[in-house]
This record gives structure tokens, C-alpha cells and sequence, in this order.
């Protein structure tokens, strides 16, 4: 199954080399030698300047102030005592508090709702190693990646990264020339998560993950963001079995039964089932499939959310294929059904129109956990390869600073836990006498309710360890 997986996602790669390489936002205008650079770098782009859904600059500095004062006090920002939105006077806010012009601090949900309006491109390179913890793992594993870029790589994997560079979005700036930059940091990166994780190795859909990461970020913290995307938000996805890439194929069609029945139906009447299309969307984070101006604006709200956010879009983009009955009809068969679910006009695909569809899907984290423990009960037993871990997967930033929080807890020095020894003394000591308590002690209740006493031999002293002759 992960044989025939990795092939499909390698055909579609290469059918694609010239067109969604690009970022899907990227039409060709003009020679070659001529062509100018949109703002995210790529040649020829149609996104040189700002369209005029495009926020006004006014309020992309506003955003930018947020972020920066969010980012600065990112610790307090996350920590669940901000979580309750709570006045704060502006003496203490002067003091570090961190909180916006009204005296309110920010919390884990305003973090979650910045990161759907979009993260200012300026500040990506700061927010998105915050969000998936990467800035943690690099100040905890200093020169680790230093040395693994400088190791020589598996002969095997690093054939085969190379035959790969070329493909990954070959019309952007960076990564035009064999030689340049953009495509010997993306070997770096690629080869080394080969050597960090040599169990799992390489998985082709790793490559435009790393391109954008690297569109954005130094080698080095591209490096630790792809690990956290490959251990914490989508673990099983990129190994050798895939094995998690096959369950959630499972849960999509699930929630698609349960969301748009009519096209669940269809699909299953045409014979398009999810592993000839969700592979392609879910192991690239639809970096291949949709503009890239809304490709970031998905990134932002996944690395904020996780992996519901993966569900939301790809629900999202069925719905805008087959959701009416005039697109079914005119889908009769496997190969035009898969061309329409390739074929959505890039007008509805546009990040102001296109991301609030995606939020205002009604699936929850709680949705998704249940549909998951679901399928699992589903799974055949012949299923090869490893089962999945759906517990090992996080549910976005809020979850991952809470691991990150509680591994340093666990990490540091722990209190030795002092060796408590009962023993009775050399010597009796003379009997107590019985206070006066006039019938309030616990005893005199038991005795009440339970009737006489018991009759025994009188209370031992404190320091006994004689247990059956102690009274409660």
C-alpha cells in the first residue's frame, strides 16, 4: 500500500512540474529572461502587487504590533493563566504584561484567531518556529543540526534527494539554479532529517514541505520546524509505511459521508476513492494544490490548529468541485471527477474568499478524535505495516508548548524524595490520658451510628506499627 502510495505521488508530482510546482499562483507572462518576480518570490507570478481583497496597510501594521507584542512575551502568552480575559491596569502592563492597548491579555484563543485573519508575511519567519515549538528543540539541541548538515548523508536517500531538487517549485527565485541557495539548503535540510531520523528516512512530499519552510526561514530553523511538522502534527505520514496517511484517508471519506452525503455518494459511484487525491493534499499541506497566497494563510491556521485544519480545507475543496448537482452530472466518470477536484476556479480559491469557508466547516478537534477512535475499531487486522498513533499526534501550538512545558518539568533536577523509616521505640511509653471531648471526635460518631463500641485492647501509642490494635 505505501509502494502504490509513494508512486501515485510521485506521477502526480511529475505531471505537475510545470504548472502547481509553481504554487499554483504563478501563470507565466512574457520570455523568460524577462520576467518579473511576484512578491513571494516567484517568476512570473500574478501576485506582484497586492490584489484589492488585500488588507490596507493600516491594518497589516496594526496586525504587526500584535504579533510583535505577542511573540515578545510568548511564554505568558501561551500559558493557560492568560486564557481568562482579564483586566489589567496599565502600570502592570508596563511591567511585562502582555496585553492589547485595552489592558486585556492575549490568550491561547486570540493567538488562534490572529493566525486565522493571517500572519503578516514580515513576521512568519518569527511566528511559525514559536507556534510549532521549533524555536524550543534548536535551543535545546545546539549545534545538532550544524553537524548533521556537515555528516555525509545515506548514498541511497541522497540519490534520491537529488533527482528531486528540480521539482520543487523550479520558477521560484530561490531555486531556478542547481547551484544556488534555495536548492543546496533544501539537500541540507532534506539530508538532514535522514540523519536525525534514519528509521523513517525520506519521503518525497517532504520536499515542497521544506521548499516553503525554507522560502521563509535559515536552513537551520527550516530544519527543526520540518521535524516538528513530521513528529508532532503528522506523525506516520512521511515513514515508510504511511500507515497514518491511510487511516485519515478513512476518517476524510467518514466525515465526508457524514458532512456532504451527495457527494460522498458520488465518489463512491465513480470509484475515486480518497488515496487517489488526499495523499497529494495532505503529505505537501496543499502547497501543490491551491495559490500560494492562500497556502500560507493555511499554514498558519495548521500550525496553529493542527491537523482539523488539513480536514477543514480538503472539505472544503470538495464541496467547491461536486458540492452542486450540475457538477456532479458532469463528472460521469473516474478521470473527470478527479479533473474537477483539480480544476477549481482560482477565483473561489482566493485566501479572502477561500479561508473563511474553511474555518466556518463544523468539525471540531472533539469530531475528529471521535471519527479517528472509530476507524481504528474499523481497521482489519491484515492491515500491513505499523498500526497508527493518533494519540502521538498534537493538537496544534497550544497542545505542543504544553508538551514542550511539561518535558522541561520532567527534564530538570528532581527533589530526592526523602526515605521515611517506622520504627517502635526502644521503650514503652506511660498510656495518654483521653482528652474531654464530650462526644464531638469521629470515634464518638462511629459509635452512634454504628452502634457500642467495639471492645478490644486499649490504643497502642503513636509510634507504634502495631495496625490491628490502632481505632479510627
Amino acid at each position: 500500500m505505501a509502494q502504490a502510495l509513494g508512486e501515485d505521488l510521485l506521477q502526480s508530482c511529475e505531471l505537475q512540474d510545470d504548472s502547481s510546482s509553481l504554487g499554483s499562483d504563478s501563470e507565466l507572462s512574457g520570455p523568460g529572461p524577462y520576467r518579473q518576480a511576484d512578491r513571494y518570490g516567484f517568476i512570473g507570478g500574478s501576485s506582484v502587487e497586492p490584489g484589492p481583497s488585500h488588507p490596507p496597510a493600516d491594518l497589516i501594521r496594526q496586525r504587526e504590533m500584535k504579533w510583535v507584542e505577542m511573540t515578545s512575551h510568548w511564554e505568558k502568552t501561551m500559558s493557560r493563566r492568560y486564557k481568562k480575559a482579564v483586566l489589567v491596569p496599565a502600570e502592570r502592563r508596563r511591567g511585562g504584561w502582555p496585553g492589547g492597548p485595552d489592558g486585556v491579555p492575549w490568550s491561547h484563543p486570540q493567538v488562534k484567531m490572529q493566525c486565522r485573519k493571517g500572519i503578516p508575511s514580515a513576521l512568519r519567519a518569527r511566528c511559525w518556529p514559536l507556534l510549532c515549538g521549533a524555536h524550543v528543540c534548536q535551543k535545546n539541541s545546539p549545534g545538532t543540526y550544524q553537524e548533521l548538515a556537515e555528516a555525509p548523508g545515506d548514498p541511497q536517500w541522497m540519490e534520491t534527494i537529488g533527482r528531486d531538487l528540480h521539482r520543487q517549485f523550479p520558477l521560484h527565485e530561490m531555486f531556478v539554479s542547481p547551484q544556488g541557495h534555495g536548492q543546496q539548503g533544501l539537500l541540507q535540510v532534506l539530508k538532514a532529517y535522514t540523519l536525525y531520523r534514519p528509521e523513517q528516512g525520506y519521503c518525497q512530499a517532504q520536499g515542497p514541505v521544506a521548499a516553503v519552510l525554507l522560502m521563509h526561514l535559515p536552513p537551520e530553523e527550516a530544519f527543526w520546524c520540518l521535524v516538528q511538522i513530521c513528529e508532532f502534527y503528522l506523525p506516520g505520514y512521511y515513514g515508510p509505511h504511511m500507515e497514518a496517511v491511510r487511516l485519515d484517508a478513512e476518517v476524510f471519506m467518514a466525515l465526508l459521508r457524514r458532512l456532504h452525503p451527495r457527494v460522498h455518494k458520488h465518489l463512491q459511484q465513480v470509484g475515486v476513492g480518497p488515496l487517489l487525491y488526499l495523499p497529494e493534499w495532505f503529505l505537501c499541506l496543499f502547497a501543490r494544490s491551491l495559490p500560494f497566497p492562500t497556502v500560507l494563510r493555511v499554514w498558519d491556521a495548521f500550525l496553529s490548529e493542527g491537523v482539523k485544519v488539513l480536514f477543514r480545507v480538503g472539505l472544503t475543496l470538495v464541496r467547491l468541485a461536486l458540492g452542486t448537482a450540475e457538477q456532479r452530472l458532469a463528472c460521469p466518470g473516474l478521470l473527470e471527477t478527479l479533473g474537477a477536484l483539480r480544476a477549481i476556479p482560482p477565483t473561489q480559491l482566493q485566501e479572502e474568499v477561500f479561508m473563511p469557508q474553511v474555518h466556518n466547516v463544523a468539525l471540531s478537534e472533539q469530531d475528529l478524535q471521535r471519527e479517528i477512535k472509530a476507524q481504528l475499531a474499523q481497521l482489519p487486522e491484515s492491515t500491513s505495516g505499523p498500526p497508527p498513533r493518533p494519540k502521538a499526534r498534537l493538537a496544534g501550538a497550544q497542545a505542543i508548548f504544553e508538551a514542550q512545558q511539561l518535558a522541561g518539568v520532567r527534564g530538570g533536577t528532581r527533589p530526592e524524595v526523602p526515605l521515611i523509616v517506622v520504627q517502635p521505640p526502644d521503650e514503652p511509653r506511660p498510656p495518654r490520658r483521653k482528652p474531654q471531648t464530650r462526644g464531638k471526635t469521629f470515634h464518638g460518631l462511629l459509635t452512634r451510628s454504628r452502634g457500642p463500641p467495639i471492645e478490644g485492647p486499649p490504643r497502642s501509642h503513636r509510634g507504634s506499627v502495631s495496625f490491628p490494635d490502632t481505632r479510627f
